[in-house]
């Protein structure tokens, strides 16, 4: 009896004025003549899924970035259904539908290439533990979610969006979108701004802090005052998260063509060294290099997603941790470890410390440790050697890869042009580049003896200029 009474006085204290400002039971809708959306640049498989439940008897909306997109004339990557129906009871209605996920039930119905994401109506969680379903919901002692399947009504749903932007519902067969959240009012205001209290939403869930940052560099809005007030205090909460959710979340950061933006928010608001502690300290240490490899990096990346080139996270992952990388493989050197071997272990170390931040599957970590080899392999030249780093099937990536570090103020001495210019020459002109090689240590040291041949016995190089 004495905990439902306290339970009853301390209620309303989390009922804070920040969620009453920022939703609403009762939304704003706006007609067709009142926003610029229309239906005919929505996808017809999405507006298939709504008026298929709502003629079920369910309640359906599109909801979510989509709607965003659109009011900012952008092109929506996916389009997000929002429904009264249960997983359960879409699954019923669609053969081609599967239910996904069990922190966060979702269901996928799938149209050739085209898949249309349908999450039932959310609610809060329970105002205490002993009243949480552990099938349902649950939270963990710092208050992140661990599970969320609990349903409510659509007032509940827009309540439980993460950001006023988002939480905007558009009715295809009507053409009207609600607002629960003041969302037009911020787009228009290019804001990024959470619903409820921002401590409180981002200890449900850390990675609601890197959204944040993917917004605003994708949409170039500010974020709002209290918005953006706790989160470099919240930021050791993202190590909390789990490495594979994480590397999931990195590659939304960093591969959708606003990379560059990115960054530079992470490391402002000191989340860059939640996800990338080693490369952080390199960041600390020498920040100018740091700094500008990881720009030149993630500036190209965004130029080719923007030219619709495919881009690799094993490259985008190389670059982020290349900094952290030297300085590891000096050390292992100045123990008497030859250059080769202690670039290998130092990657090797390196990689498994990242993972366990952020898990990059290993399809990715081995060709990360064979762009980092290259850089020690494409400064010896001599004899065949340089023929067979050309045939080297990793050869374009380190090449680009040395390319990068010289834009980055690195040193060479040349490198990057050689190789520029072997890869353009004929045969002949490229035994003489190499023969220019013989009394210089390509290494920066003395040359290596080598066994004279006369140039009758030297194979021709087969190879051509790699693209």
């Amino acid at each position: 009896m004495l905990k439902k009474l306290f339970k009853s006085l301390r209620s309303p204290l989390r009922r804070t004025p920040h969620v009453q400002q920022h939703s609403r039971s009762t939304p704003e809708v706006l007609n067709a003549g009142q926003h610029s959306m229309q239906r005919a640049h929505v996808s017809r498989y999405g507006v298939g899924v709504v008026e298929r439940l709502q003629q079920a008897g369910y309640q359906a909306y599109l909801v979510g970035g989509c709607v965003r997109d659109l009011l900012l004339n952008l092109e929506p990557k996916d389009f997000d259904v929002a429904t009264s129906a249960t997983p359960e009871q879409v699954r019923a209605e669609f053969r081609n539908a599967r239910v996904i996920g069990r922190r966060f039930k979702l269901v996928h119905v799938h149209f050739g290439r085209e898949i249309i994401e349908v999450a039932t109506f959310r609610a809060n969680h329970p105002e205490s533990d002993d009243e949480e379903d552990s099938n349902q919901s649950s939270r963990n002692e710092s208050g992140r979610i661990l599970r969320d399947n609990v349903y409510g009504s659509l007032e509940d749903d827009a309540q439980r969006r993460d950001f006023t932007i988002n939480a905007l519902y558009y009715d295809p067969s009507n053409e009207r979108i609600l607002d629960y959240a003041h969302g037009v009012h911020d787009i228009r205001n290019r804001l990024i701004r959470l619903i409820g209290v921002p401590t409180q939403r981002y200890q449900e869930d850390p990675v609601r802090m890197l959204r944040a940052m993917r917004f605003a560099a994708k949409l170039d809005f500010d974020l709002e005052i209290h918005t953006a007030a706790p989160i470099r205090e919240l930021a050791p909460l993202l190590r909390e998260i789990p490495s594979a959710r994480l590397f999931e979340e990195v590659l939304k950061l960093f591969m959708t063509g606003y990379a560059e933006e990115t960054f530079e928010l992470l490391v402002e608001y000191e989340l860059f060294g939640q996800l990338f502690p080693a490369s952080a300290e390199a960041l600390r240490l020498n920040p100018e290099y740091t700094h500008t490899l990881i720009a030149e990096a993630l500036h190209n990346t965004d130029n080719r997603v923007h030219d619709g080139k495919p881009v690799t996270p094993a490259f985008l992952f190389a670059a982020l941790l290349w900094p952290a990388l030297p300085g590891r493989v000096i050390r292992l050197q100045e123990r008497g470890m030859p250059a080769i071997a202690a670039m290998q272990q130092a990657a090797q170390e390196l990689i498994a410390e990242q993972c366990q931040r952020i898990a990059i599957p290993k399809r990715f970590t081995q060709p990360i440790r064979e762009i980092w080899d290259m850089q020690e392999r494409l400064p010896r030249r001599s004899g065949k050697r340089a023929d067979l780093l050309l045939e080297n099937p990793r050869f374009r990536a380190g090449y680009d890869f040395l390319l990068l570090r010289e834009a980055a103020g690195e040193d060479t001495d040349g490198l990057g042009d050689w190789w520029t210019d072997y890869q353009q020459c004929n045969d002949s002109e490229r035994r003489a580049m190499i023969k220019d090689l013989s009394g210089k240590d390509e290494a920066g040291g003395a040359a290596p003896r080598k066994r004279r041949r006369s140039p009758s016995s030297r194979r021709k190089s087969t190879t051509g200029t790699t693209e």
